[in-house]
């Protein structure tokens, strides 16, 4: 939110108070030891405050920035994850690349949150080769038509993935299979196996009759590209 926005939300503020018999130009002028002229010209947007201009007011007048901030913006911004007192956790399905790039989901791009059983998340085991402990364990996303296609038919059209973004190693999950994937590819995010070989990451689809892809590391680790394992699958009846 820029400054402007600010002062004029403050406006609004003192106008209301004022309109409301509560403050007057000249007690604020009082209070604030600025000269009346520069209140007025304030209110009347023939001028703005300084920063500390606004410090002032604001404290004179008993407010904070974020009474100044627009309550639809906060919330859009504003990290949810309720907390759930029952046996069930609580986890966002958001869009591919959020799921990728934000540590945290923030409500504007939450699209409906989930409920999973806390004894089943709670018994999943994390293996980060990167630093994620500030990053949202649990997501969902749901299944892109192209990424359907290559899985089929290991993965449905319109399945809900539930990825443990604090898996970030290669090192399968059990023994003899290959871990599934979402992974970051050119500013998006798809699902694949995936494998390290020499300087290459290789997406290897299901679907035999789909190519696989490769991936150069370019000096950085897999874990830079993988976005976290896969580790449920549902698809509505």
């Amino acid at each position: 939110m820029k400054f402007k926005v600010l002062q004029d939300n403050l406006r609004k503020i003192l106008w209301n108070r004022i309109d409301a018999g509560e403050l007057t130009g000249l007690r604020l002028a009082q209070q604030t030891g600025f000269k009346q002229a520069h209140i007025s010209n304030f209110l009347n947007r023939k001028r703005g405050f300084s920063l500390e201009g606004m410090d002032k007011v604001l404290q004179v007048q008993h407010l904070s920035v974020l009474d100044l901030l627009d309550p639809v913006e906060i919330n859009k911004r504003a990290s949810i994850l309720p907390p759930s007192g029952d046996e069930f956790e609580n986890v966002l399905l958001t869009d591919p690349i959020t799921a990728a790039t934000e540590p945290l989901i923030v409500s504007m791009h939450v699209k409906e949150i989930l409920k999973f059983k806390k004894s089943f998340l709670h018994k999943l085991r994390a293996e980060p080769d990167s630093d994620r402990s500030a990053w949202h364990r649990f997501v969902l996303i749901k299944l892109d038509p192209r990424d359907a296609l290559a899985m089929f038919p290991r993965l449905a059209p319109g399945a809900t993935l539930l990825i443990d973004r604090h898996y970030t190693s290669l090192k399968p999950y059990r023994k003899g299979e290959l871990n599934l994937y979402a992974v970051l590819k050119n500013d998006n995010c798809t699902v694949r196996y995936v494998e390290a070989s020499g300087n290459l990451l290789l997406l290897r689809p299901h679907n035999p009759s789909t190519p696989l892809e490769t991936m150069p590391l370019e000096g950085k680790s897999p874990a830079n590209y993988l976005v976290g394992r896969i580790c449920s699958i549902s698809v509505e009846a």
